[in-house]
């Protein structure tokens, strides 16, 4: 560690440390990690980059609050074990959010070091950190069971930290999932090259050691409701975490073709049901070779980037605005482009048309300009009269958004608003005094982290209520955002 007079001396002299990525000619040929992560003798030097700020704003735009610098100053010693127990301390999941959360606009974003270079790289060192210090981390201090039991449904971001936070203060928790598999989102909407399903099993079974259980191909609302869980079985609380997957459509002519696919269908088939390895695997999906994709965030990036991997020789990412318009992490773009994916900006499709067998073959699209800045804060798209034009596709994926996932009124009596998002206070907490509720299913379509946050606060609101503590729920609540 640099010392001056026996005190860290940063290296401010450094350059960020580079991702280790891999080629992404041959990258993209398959579904392999796009980046190696750091090693050691990466981490350690970045970590020596921080500049150990006694007001730490990175801190600030976590949403969960980890003590970063104080997790950066363990891999500087060589503390590895030490640097997971401080992420542990508030996250239990730092393998994923090191790769999928936006930094950029988070910790990294707020880092001092912006002002005059590059930001410390903590997404990196957050993934090192969870990569390999598992065996050298504490075993995670779990409370004596308080005999108290909780019901959480949906086992993504939110659902996870929830019952993670509620499990190492005692309580006993059962988390019902829809799916055959753990993870939410993580598992059948990020692609295996952003974010192996080992990592998201190895998260998983951290929460089992918790005490955690897991009911598999459990649909609460259909085999089992919110009265039999609070009255037959026992159940004190409940916490919805069900997500925001329900596709928006576009709603043209032609949609309904053969070939045309909505973005949550067609990764769901692949990074859950491993479509790419049919008949291997019995979930076929089609390998377009001429493939649009129609959006501009990062599940659009994901789509696109798929289909290269399915043996697609052209794919274009079609998409209303220009690039600078674009949602998307603008790494996930950066490594898109990279990869060959064609960026076809300032069009917007009208229609979809079916060749001789009924399969869409091509995409009639209308030109775009943009006006004045809409409620989002970027210039509204507009069509250009008469500039109508048609491009190939054998297969289109749409991702331009999603809805509140629908879930069945038996699940729980709590108020929704009009876009059929649960209705919550900022802690959670919704009409029904025994339902909390967060993540995507709350706020609408947003990042792991955050999803995360809500669902770490809401456990803290829960455990108040139950032991005693908690404030009545109040009348006025924080409604949820459009997707």
């Amino acid at each position: 560690m640099p010392q001056v007079n026996g005190k860290y001396k940063p290296n401010m002299k450094a350059d960020r440390t580079p991702d280790n990525e891999e080629v992404a000619s041959e990258r993209a040929k398959d579904f392999r990690p796009v980046d190696r992560g750091f090693t050691m003798a990466d981490a350690v030097a970045e970590a020596n980059r921080c500049l150990d700020c006694k007001k730490p704003q990175c801190v600030q735009g976590c949403p969960v609050n980890i003590d970063i610098p104080h997790f950066i100053e363990k891999i500087r010693q060589g503390d590895f074990g030490g640097g997971l127990d401080i992420i542990h301390e508030e996250s239990m999941l730092p393998s994923v959010c090191g790769r999928v959360c936006p930094q950029e606009n988070q910790c990294e974003g707020h880092c001092i070091l912006n002002k005059k270079g590059k930001a410390i790289a903590i997404g990196q060192l957050e993934r090192f950190l969870g990569d390999n210090a598992g065996e050298l981390a504490r075993e995670p201090e779990v409370k004596p069971s308080n005999g108290k039991k909780v019901a959480v449904v949906g086992s993504g971001p939110s659902g996870i930290a929830c019952a993670g936070e509620l499990a190492k203060n005692g309580y006993d928790v059962t988390v019902f999932e829809a799916f055959f598999t753990g993870g939410g989102v993580l598992s059948y909407g990020i692609p295996e090259f952003r974010l192996p399903k080992a990592i998201v099993k190895r998260e998983i079974d951290g929460l089992k050691d918790l005490g955690v259980k897991f009911e598999y191909n459990s649909v609460v609302g259909r085999i089992t409701d919110a009265k039999e869980l609070f009255e037959e079985q026992g159940f004190d609380a409940m916490f919805l975490g069900v997500g925001a997957g329900l596709p928006r459509f576009l709603n043209v002519p032609g949609e309904n073709l053969p070939g045309v696919f909505c973005a949550n269908e067609y990764l769901t088939r692949v990074n859950l049901m491993k479509a790419e390895n049919f008949p291997k695997f019995d979930t076929p999906t089609k390998h377009g070779k001429n493939v649009v994709v129609f959006g501009g965030g990062n599940v659009a990036m994901d789509a696109a980037r798929t289909a290269l991997r399915l043996g697609a020789d052209k794919v274009t990412l079609a998409y209303r605005r220009t690039e600078a318009e674009m949602p998307a992490r603008r790494a996930e773009l950066h490594h898109a482009k990279q990869e060959g994916v064609e960026v076809l900006p300032l069009v917007s499709p009208v229609e979809f048309i079916a060749d001789e067998n009924g399969f869409v073959s091509k995409v009639r699209l209308q030109k775009m300009e943009l006006g004045e800045p809409d409620a989002s804060g970027r210039r509204r798209p507009h069509a250009v009269a008469n500039s109508e034009f048609d491009i190939d596709c054998d297969v289109a994926v749409t991702a331009i958004g999603t809805f509140a996932n629908p879930f069945p009124k038996l699940a729980a009596d709590v108020e929704l608003n009009k876009w059929g998002y649960i209705v919550a206070d900022e802690n959670g907490r919704t009409s029904n005094p025994k339902v909390w509720a967060g993540g995507d299913i709350v706020t609408g379509a947003a990042t792991v982290i955050l999803a995360m946050g809500a669902g770490k606060k809401a456990a803290h609101s829960m455990m108040a209520a139950l032991e005693g503590d908690g404030a009545p729920a109040t009348e006025e609540k924080a409604g949820a955002v459009e997707a």
